[in-house]
């Protein structure tokens, strides 16, 4: 019952319902508001359910009960049953005993923005992480939500002498199914956990990486597959890679560069959304450099970027260097958009990912940025030392080499993270005995 009682059914059609009031965030204006609905839209899209007409209220302040009248309620109700609606959206939580007030009211199925982007999230997750976390996001959302959602049952009555009725005890004992499956799923996450720390150690020591954050659809997947010359799944859709995907940025490079696709963000995401980010973004919380993908071609893309950073903030990466990339330059009506953007972000690229040479500038400084942190080093070998000569020639980046009489001086460049891994320590010149080998005639 539980698995299936809190999907939102494929068949639904939906009339969306939202609110402008200066004290409600994000719908403060019509332009807000707008906004907000477009998005809305564009998420039941990802779903594959229709959306028909938008219905929206101006309130000075929210009906505690209903957050519209419910006057404005039964207008929207009779509208939308005219259009073959058989599904209510809100553009905003709802409380349980909103849900079930608004349900009694319209006679229609009441759904929130929360509850459809949880059910995108269920949909689409593919790794076994993901697909715990989410689960338990959608679980603690639904927890609070029981009586909303079982309004059958609340017409179900026990008698005399009895306590609680039938739909009382029924939810009660759905809270409890529901609170056992949270510790169970959280209990698989440990495990996991320590998996996934194992595979982190591993790529430390294999690899340096760079991770595409950003709101989601900006195009973090279609730069991917332009950067590293692959073909990730590229959907013109909200939320349409939910797991991180790695590849190879640079693989003639010691270590070699990776670059990491990651979900994408929105506004409005609840603290249990929030929580479900931690672990399908951990390794790219990880990454040595976050590249900010932004959408230069939607009219909202400072909001897009403005909720970027809070994310980020609120994922606790503050200190990461970052660099900020507008893409799809291609779809700009306006030319000078990009010039003006460049002067209010010194530090950002603007792109098409469809132009190839702005792929391979792009591409080039991600490379040049990593090149540029790695560290020299100046080695003399011994030939007897067969494997710190193959660690040299396998995890670092050779600048220069002489043959000697009892062994080879190598100039190498590598982050000192890998340096320090490959017990090299012992090889390493000072700068005056680096200076004789390099005025010594090589062999």
């Amino acid at each position: 019952m539980l698995d299936n009682e809190f999907h939102i059914s494929n068949d639904a059609r939906a009339s969306l319902v939202s609110i402008v009031c200066p004290k409600f965030e994000e719908h403060k204006s019509e332009v807000e508001t707008g906004r907000s609905l477009t998005e809305l839209r564009e998420l039941l899209r990802t779903l594959g359910i229709p959306a028909g007409y938008q219905y929206v209220q101006t309130r000075n302040s929210l009906d505690p009960a209903t957050i519209l009248g419910s006057g404005k309620l039964k207008e929207i109700a009779t509208k939308a049953k005219d259009e073959g609606a058989t599904l209510l959206v809100f553009d905003f939580e709802l409380t349980a005993s909103q849900i079930r007030n608004i349900r009694r009211i319209t006679d229609l199925s009441v759904v929130d923005r929360v509850h459809v982007i949880l059910e995108i999230f269920a949909r689409h997750a593919r790794t076994r992480d993901a697909k715990i976390q989410i689960e338990i996001a959608r679980l603690q959302y639904v927890l609070p939500r029981l009586s909303g959602f079982w309004t059958h049952l609340g017409r179900q009555r026990g008698g005399v002498g009895v306590k609680g009725g039938e739909g009382e005890k029924q939810i009660e004992l759905d809270r409890r199914i529901i609170r056992q499956r949270i510790e169970f799923y959280k209990k698989e996450l440990k495990l996991l956990a320590k998996s996934r720390e194992q595979q982190k150690k591993k790529r430390q020591n294999m690899a340096v990486t760079a991770a595409l954050v950003g709101y989601t659809n900006a195009g973090k997947s279609s730069l991917m597959n332009r950067l590293c010359q692959v073909s990730i799944k590229e959907e013109n859709k909200l939320f349409a890679t939910l797991d991180s995907t790695f590849r190879t940025l640079n693989p003639d490079t010691h270590p070699p560069m990776i670059l990491i696709d990651t979900v994408g963000f929105i506004s409005n995401l609840p603290n249990t959304l929030i929580d479900g980010f931690k672990t399908t973004l951990e390794s790219a919380l990880e990454a040595d450099l976050l590249i900010i993908v932004c959408d230069i071609s939607d009219p909202n893309y400072k909001k897009q970027l403005q909720v970027t950073e809070t994310v980020l903030e609120e994922l606790g990466v503050t200190d990461k260097e970052k660099i900020i990339v507008f893409n799809k330059k291609d779809l700009l009506n306006d030319p000078i958009k990009s010039k003006i953007i460049k002067r209010v972000h010194p530090n950002s690229y603007v792109v098409s990912s469809f132009d190839d040479q702005d792929m391979r500038n792009l591409r080039k400084e991600v490379i040049d940025y990593f090149l540029e942190k790695q560290q020299q080093f100046d080695l003399f070998i011994p030939y007897d030392e067969g494997a710190s000569h193959s660690a040299v020639a396998s995890k670092t980046n050779i600048i220069k080499t002489s043959n000697h009489e009892k062994g080879i001086f190598y100039r190498v460049r590598v982050p000192d993270f890998i340096f320090n891994q490959l017990g090299l320590q012992d090889f390493v010149l000072k700068p005056e005995e680096s200076e004789d080998y390099q005025n010594k005639e090589s062999l």
